[in-house]
């Protein structure tokens, strides 16, 4: 039996593993040609070279910390040394190990983020997906009804959709029609969005019953097959302070769902409709990684946010429209020059907090509100309820758990021969 070296390892490649553990075994036994694992790997970004060494050696290097998979070739990531030699079955074991390998999670968190930002573009650029209003359902469809948009109604009061017609076409409404919703609809949609992206219209179609993909309260959501939430969604990742994700790398954040809320009860309310904002991760800066890698997730942050808070309370300050919104992220000119020398003082110490970069790198997508560091949101909530701090988590997601599994599955499938491109989305 030939040997297998994993040379180079991250030191962070425990952390990676705790995502990457979770997600059922079962891609190794996915059907699949030793010539389709081979493929998949190659398409996600692994290199393999002949070796003269008796043993397969394994360059991981620091993908999850990379900018893009070009970025992670240039490094020498992602490289595996193969004897010419080497028998089928050890060929065989080796692609199902690196199917596994936390490094191959990285690698498709480049997809995913790029996924993402795609899906998250076309909602932004759709300026009739609007905010909740006055309407008659949580979800509002207008008055051409929800079948026009692609969408069929499984609860009463509009708290639950499945589409129709194509699981695309229902996607496309809320890219290019007219609906309103609140942000965790927003939220489902952008996940949604993301495995529609990251499978092309046809993958998406196939690959995932009409009643997979559900959107609604979330409530609603526990008792549906959604891949999301529902009895599709498989084995989750729990790392609400992101701590594992931090200890892994910026790619280990792309396309995750979260919230910010609330840290007192609802009496210190002023704003209900602002009481959370779920959100999608877009992107993560090198330095913002770096950053919460250093501080072990959001838990320092969300102390950081309380910090803010207490000293945005101090401040003696006729609280205008949009007041700590545009003096602490727009930084208005005419707001500081108005100041105080004592709320000067105060003001530089929020300054400095909200300098890390953390609150300027980690980017979200927050229904209406588009694409946003998470400091302009801090900022925004003490406007909106100033009477009670914020905190940031992650929520339960698969992402890395179920659907990494059943995307895999796709491909070795597709590369295969296997797939069909008869929708299932009826």
């Amino acid at each position: 039996m030939k040997r297998i070296r994993l040379l180079h390892a991250p030191i962070r490649a425990v952390a990676i593993a705790a995502l990457a553990m979770s997600f059922a075994g079962s891609v190794a036994a996915a059907a699949g040609t030793q010539a389709c694992k081979q493929r998949v790997l190659r398409e996600f970004g692994w290199r393999f070279v002949s070796s003269e060494s008796n043993a397969v050696e394994i360059h991981p290097g620091h993908p999850c910390d990379r900018r893009d998979l070009a970025e992670a070739k240039a490094a020498g990531d992602l490289t595996v040394a193969m004897p010419a030699g080497l028998a089928a079955s050890e060929r065989e074991r080796v692609f199902d190990g690196l199917l596994r390998h936390p490094a191959t999670h990285c690698a498709y968190g480049f997809a995913l983020g790029a996924a993402t930002r795609r899906a998250v573009d076309r909602l932004v650029d759709n300026r009739g997906f609007a905010f909740t209003a006055v309407q008659i359902g949580w979800i509002g469809f207008g008055a051409s009804g929800s079948a026009h948009d692609g969408w069929t109604p499984i609860a009463l009061f509009g708290r639950g959709y499945k589409p129709r017609g194509g699981n695309s076409r229902a996607i496309d409404a809320f890219y290019g029609g007219r609906v309103r919703a609140e942000c965790g609809v927003g939220r489902q949609v952008a996940q949604y969005a993301t495995q529609a992206e990251l499978y092309g219209r046809d993958g998406f179609d196939s690959q995932f019953d009409a009643d997979e993909i559900v959107i609604g309260t979330f409530n609603r959501l526990h008792r549906t097959r959604s891949i999301l939430l529902g009895s599709s969604a498989g084995d989750f990742t729990h790392d609400g302070r992101a701590s594992a994700a931090a200890a892994s790398g910026r790619q280990a954040f792309m396309g995750l769902p979260g919230f910010v809320f609330h840290v007192f009860d609802r009496a210190s309310l002023d704003d209900l409709n602002n009481q959370a904002e779920n959100f999608v991760v877009y992107d993560v800066s090198a330095q913002a990684a770096a950053a919460l890698r250093r501080h072990g997730g959001f838990e320092y942050y969300n102390d950081r946010n309380r910090e803010i808070w207490s000293l945005a309370r101090s401040l003696k300050l006729d609280k205008s429209k949009r007041l700590f919104e545009r003096l602490l992220y727009e930084r208005d000119p005419a707001l500081r020059a108005a100041l105080s020398d004592d709320a000067r003082v105060t003001v530089a110490k929020i300054d400095r907090l909200l300098a890390d970069p953390f609150y300027r790198g980690f980017s979200i997508y927050v229904h209406k509100l588009g694409v946003k560091p998470v400091g302009f949101h801090i900022a925004r909530l003490l406007d909106r309820n100033p009477r009670t701090p914020f905190r940031i988590e992650l929520a339960l997601h698969n992402l890395h758990t179920s659907l990494y599994d059943r995307y895999v599955a796709y491909r070795l499938a597709r590369c295969a021969g296997m797939v069909t491109d008869a929708s299932r989305g009826s």
